[in-house]
């Protein structure tokens, strides 16, 4: 979805969650940002349907989500099988796996633009 096509409500959320990131999100940002990881172009709060992702790899329609301690795993399910009916992988990783094991997330990460 292009900004074009977002309403003044979509374009205002977005803008909120790039600025409030959460320590996790900034931390895992500051590996894919810029082309650092792989060479990937990586977006951040990018709108996809109704939703906002954390981050998306257009180029591998690869969904990276950042999930802290108040997710819904029943949203999950909706969510997640609404991106595959997109044509979207996605991968979950939680806040607890960025800051323990960063390199494990990476290289997780890394498998799957592999694909």
């Amino acid at each position: 979805m292009h900004s074009r096509n977002l309403t003044a409500r979509q374009k205002t959320r977005i803008r909120a969650l790039r600025a409030e990131m959460t320590p996790a999100e900034r931390t895992l940002w500051y590996h894919l940002r810029a082309h650092r990881f792989l060479g990937y172009s990586i977006r951040r709060q990018a709108p996809i349907g109704p939703w906002i992702v954390d981050f998306v790899c257009p180029a591998k329609r690869l969904i990276l989500e950042v999930d802290g301690d108040t997710h819904d795993p029943a949203e999950d399910l909706r969510r997640d099988a609404d991106l595959a009916a997109r044509g979207y992988r996605v991968l979950r990783v939680s806040n607890h796996d960025v800051f323990t094991s960063l390199d494990g997330v990476l290289a997780q990460l890394a498998m799957e633009l592999a694909r």
